[in-house]
């Protein structure tokens, strides 16, 4: 029964033992899978800005996961891993959420790679940098808000995932998204609402922030 505004379901939640392992799952899943991510988006960001024969068919196979649906990705994943005989749990949620937060990692840094001028790395090389130093002393801090804005992307994405979570967690691996929808079935509760709105604020907040850090010229 509503009866007055109150903040005692925050602080139930806090000390609720399934809550924090799931909190847990959810950030340990989403700080691996948005790390790689972002790995392999800036190693293809950088190959994909150069001119190659088929170019433009690794580039929508890289933003292939924007297009498929979830579901169908999410069953796809879950029968190849089956075959492969790859045991469900965290390790298999890791690879499956890394491979589909790549796209949110790399339009960031490629929309950041496209907007720099090039010729910052010609005047390193001409002051007889090579490829390698040119990239770490140059490149890369002019990549840096681009990297950071596709990082938070890639984990909001995975943190907020519920199929292919759903899909692939194995015992003591569940993840926020999954022990709400869990918890739903037995009726919704106050603790429910006040996870809901922490995730929902803390994704808006991460969402703004990749905006900010995508936005910044220096």
């Amino acid at each position: 029964v509503w009866s007055h505004v109150s903040l005692d379901w925050y602080g139930r939640i806090l000390v609720n033992p399934s809550i924090q392992a799931a909190a847990k799952n959810s950030l340990v899943l989403a700080l691996c899978a948005a790390t790689a991510a972002t790995a392999i988006a800036l190693l293809a960001a950088l190959a994909t800005s150069q001119a190659f024969p088929r170019r433009s068919a690794v580039e929508a196979v890289l933003n292939m996961p924007l297009i498929l649906p979830e579901i169908v990705v999410a069953v796809a994943t879950l029968m190849l891993f089956v075959a492969l005989g790859v045991q469900l749990g965290l390790g298999a949620m890791i690879l499956a959420h890394t491979a589909f937060c790549i796209p949110f990692a790399y339009l960031p840094i490629r929309a950041r790679l496209e907007g720099m001028n090039q010729s910052y790395g010609e005047a390193a090389q001409d002051l007889y940098a090579n490829r390698f130093r040119s990239f770490r002393r140059v490149t890369l801090p002019l990549l840096w808000p681009g990297i950071m804005a596709g990082f938070t992307l890639a984990f909001v994405t995975s943190l907020d995932d519920f199929l292919t979570s759903f899909f692939l967690s194995g015992p003591g691996t569940t993840t926020l998204p999954v022990y709400i929808f869990s918890s739903i079935k037995a009726g919704i509760t106050p603790e429910i609402n006040a996870i809901s709105t922490v995730m929902l604020v803390i994704s808006v907040l991460l969402v703004s922030l990749s905006f900010i850090l995508g936005r910044l010229r220096r």
